[in-house]
């Protein structure tokens, strides 16, 4: 939980967070839901000070009070959105559920190596939102913390967005305005410079929940499309489909730049990635970047299997773009030069199997090259 010091959480820009120490302790929810076991999920603490004998270890695990809840994207109480506040300090993480729609509120501020549980919001109260199946976690520069819906109450999808008070966390309200949520939720982003935030697509909660199948993309199931918000209004003013190779969109990410007026999104189904950037007209639009071939595999779902993309770290401006694929097991981290011109070769895959597919750069199919408004191979 590095800090700048007495100027209240985090930092004043991401390049002094660079500057920052080195974090010490990592968070980690760990889930069993699916695995045949029958136990809480819990929140594991890891030790990642390399000074430290016990580097590397998981030293404290904190098992929640309930089972099946499926512990998804944590976030902290407050963070650099509401630097130069004193008041505020992170010293809460936030944990949504995904299948039960419940949120832990964790102290990790008395003893950061060994958390606790602090409150419990119930399902029943993030229903009188209309929503259900909470996902994404993001604190605000009102001191409010906020939570993205997969669904309603009964399943249904419905991207919306839960408002948790940043003291008490209760729930107060929906952040979108009545009548403007989304078909399907999952991520989100917001840039306020830019008064702008652009919300992603998962599918319908209880289809997905039993598991995936095929059949259910083509019976409208899941989304293909990104929409994006006036951070001040809260209305969904655009919205764009990214078409078939853009099928599930998840994790979505502006560049940390507070100025960047574009980002990437990663789509499950064809192991994609796009661009979205703003026009000159001040409308949002997209380009397909990056793909991936699939696998061919047995015993499986389909007889190709996508790379998945399950998380994404983005840059500033230049450098390494980082994706995970946890179908496969990889790691991918690719190499900006600039955003605006091209993607360097220099790719490393951690997966010793798709290393033989990049052998040869020059021909890779899944990196392509162009300038500004130009299309990627």
């Amino acid at each position: 939980m590095a800090h700048c010091g007495s100027c209240g959480p985090g930092y004043k820009t991401p390049l002094d967070a660079m500057k920052g120490p080195r974090e010490e302790l990592i968070y980690v929810p760990c889930i069993y839901r699916n695995t045949g076991i029958n136990q809480p999920d819990y929140l594991a603490t890891v030790d990642v000070n390399p000074k430290s004998a016990q580097y590397s270890q998981v030293i404290h695990r904190l098992p929640m009070p309930n089972v099946h809840d499926e512990l998804h994207h944590s976030g902290w109480n407050t963070c650099s959105s509401c630097f130069g506040d004193t008041s505020k300090v992170r010293n809460k993480l936030i944990l949504p559920c995904l299948i039960s729609s419940r949120v832990y509120v964790v102290d990790v501020g008395t003893d950061p190596r060994a958390p606790r549980l602090h409150k419990v919001v119930e399902a029943e109260d993030v229903k009188k939102c209309g929503l259900g199946n909470l996902h994404t976690s993001h604190c605000l520069a009102s001191g409010e913390i906020m939570i993205s819906s997969l669904g309603d109450p009964d399943g249904n999808g419905k991207g919306g967005f839960v408002l948790l008070d940043g003291e008490t966390f209760e729930v107060k309200k929906n952040w979108e305005v009545d009548g403007h949520a989304a078909p399907f939720g999952y991520d989100f982003w917001y840039q306020p410079r830019h008064n702008v935030m652009i919300s992603t697509e998962w599918g319908t909660p209880k289809v997905l929940r039993e598991g995936f199948k095929v059949e259910d993309v083509a019976a409208g199931h899941y989304g293909r499309q990104i929409h994006v918000w006036d951070w001040t209004e809260h209305t969904r003013i655009q919205t764009l489909d990214l078409g078939d190779d853009g099928q599930i969109p998840l994790e979505i990410r502006f560049l940390h730049n507070p100025d960047a007026e574009e980002g990437f999104v990663g789509c499950a189904l064809r192991s994609s990635v796009f661009r979205f950037y703003k026009e000159k007209d001040g409308k949002w639009a997209t380009e397909k970047v990056i793909q991936v071939p699939a696998k061919k595999v047995q015993g499986w779902a389909l007889a190709e299997m996508p790379g998945k993309w399950s998380c994404m770290v983005d840059l500033l401006w230049r450098g390494p773009l980082n994706l995970s694929n946890n179908l496969r097991g990889q790691s991918l981290l690719l190499f900006l030069l600039d955003v605006l011109s091209e993607i360097s070769a220099e790719s490393i895959l951690v997966s010793q199997d798709v290393l033989m597919l990049i052998s040869d750069y020059s021909s890779c199919p899944w990196i392509g090259e162009r300038g500004r408004g130009g299309k990627w191979r």
